[in-house]
C-alpha cells in the first residue's frame, strides 16, 4: 500500500538529525530585535494590512449608511410599540 503524500510515516530531515547537531534558537526571532524595533515592524504591518482593505466607494458609503439609520430607526419604532403596549399591560394587571 502505497503511503499518502505527507504521511506521518515518514519523518521531516530534521527530526533524522541527532539532538546535538539541531541548532537551537534561544528566543527565536524576538530576541534578536530589539522593542522599538519590534514596534516598529508591527506599525508597518497594520499599514500594509491596511492597504489591502478594499474600501467603499462614496456612493456605496452612502447607501450601507442609509440602511443602517433606517434600520435603527425601525428597530427604535418597535422597541417603543412594545414598550408602550407591555406599561400599559402592567398598568392593567396591576391597577
Amino acid at each position: 500500500m502505497a503511503d499518502a503524500v505527507g504521511s506521518i510515516d515518514t519523518p521531516d530531515a530534521q527530526d533524522e538529525a541527532p539532538e546535538n547537531q539541531r541548532k537551537s534558537r534561544k528566543g527565536g526571532k524576538r530576541a534578536k530585535k530589539g522593542p522599538l524595533k519590534r514596534l516598529a515592524l508591527f506599525y508597518r504591518q497594520i499599514v500594509a494590512e491596511l492597504r489591502k482593505v478594499v474600501w467603499p466607494t462614496r456612493n456605496q458609503l452612502t447607501s450601507y449608511t442609509t440602511v443602517v439609520i433606517f434600520f435603527v430607526a425601525i428597530m427604535i419604532a418597535v422597541v417603543t410599540v412594545i414598550d408602550y403596549g407591555l406599561s400599559h399591560a402592567a398598568k392593567y394587571v396591576f391597577g
